[in-house]
């Protein structure tokens, strides 16, 4: 399939390696010299504009850092520019109203949305097994799911366009509510007079045991795993807030126990 790629960053550049090496003919917007001869690197094709990308796409995929930079590149001129019948598949963490703005710019049957955020790093992305919560019509996952399938496994379809930004958005509240309660074990334990790293191995062995805790303890530290992953998580959270406020609803229990991580001296999941 023809692929175009906007967005090859951290996250990006391994989906534009797999996509490549799964025989997809990838085009890939470059602003820099440095970027075009990236791409050339990877062996995918230079677009010097976002129309330049999706021309003839059968597929165009966006990896960008926010809602922003989406509205930005997911313009007039890219939809211009997509054949009738392709898909755009958005991986950005953000609103589901922008998913389903887009969605509704593209409407009519021209050009597909689906609204499909990752969970998981550059190495998921590089071995294939990044999970995908994908959002979208049926039609829209069936154009889609053969180019994202290429670095993803599961792609879960949770539901029409910006489901996946609804049930990401609750994973990620989740996962930073557990960081909370990590950090907040960790100051227990310092209280009994046990060292956080052998606290942190001991509860991986135990019923407390979750992907939160697996990655503080493997890092060595919860202000460490903060630190680490902060920028991303702290955008998701303040994306939730927002979101839930935007549908009428709260986050119940959850705003208590993410104040339990906002104690640990991080400024990584406040209300701004």
């Amino acid at each position: 399939m023809r692929v175009g790629f906007i967005g090859a960053g951290r996250m990006g550049t391994p989906m534009v390696s797999r996509l490549v090496a799964a025989g997809h003919v990838v085009r890939l917007l470059v602003r820099t010299p440095e970027k075009r001869a990236a791409a050339a690197e990877l062996g995918a094709e230079p677009a010097d504009t976002v129309a330049d990308v999706g021309e003839d796409a059968d597929v165009v995929v966006v990896c960008v850092f926010t809602d922003d930079q989406v509205r930005e590149v997911c313009c007039d001129a890219l939809f211009g520019a997509m054949p009738p019948g392709s898909a755009l598949v958005v991986h950005t963490t953000g609103s589901p109203r922008t998913a389903e703005e887009l969605a509704a710019i593209g409407a009519g049957g021209r050009v597909a949305v689906v609204d499909a955020p990752v969970s998981g790093g550059p190495h998921d992305i590089a071995a294939g097994t990044v999970t995908v919560f994908a959002g979208g019509a049926d039609d829209a996952m069936a154009r889609a799911r053969p180019v994202v399938a290429a670095y993803a496994d599961p792609v879960l379809h949770v539901g029409p366009v910006g489901a996946g930004q609804r049930v990401k958005l609750v994973n990620n509240a989740l996962f930073a509510a557990q960081i909370g309660l990590v950090t907040e074990a960790v100051r227990i334990g310092t209280a009994f007079g046990i060292e956080e790293s052998t606290l942190l191995t001991a509860l991986t062995h135990g019923s407390a045991v979750s992907r939160a805790l697996a990655g503080i303890a493997a890092t060595g530290s919860a202000d460490a795993f903060i630190s680490r992953v902060g920028e991303f998580v702290g955008k998701d959270i303040a994306v939730v807030r927002k979101t839930a406020q935007g549908l009428g609803t709260d986050l119940g229990q959850f705003d208590g126990l993410l104040d339990i991580a906002a104690g640990a001296h991080s400024p990584l999941f406040n209300n701004s």
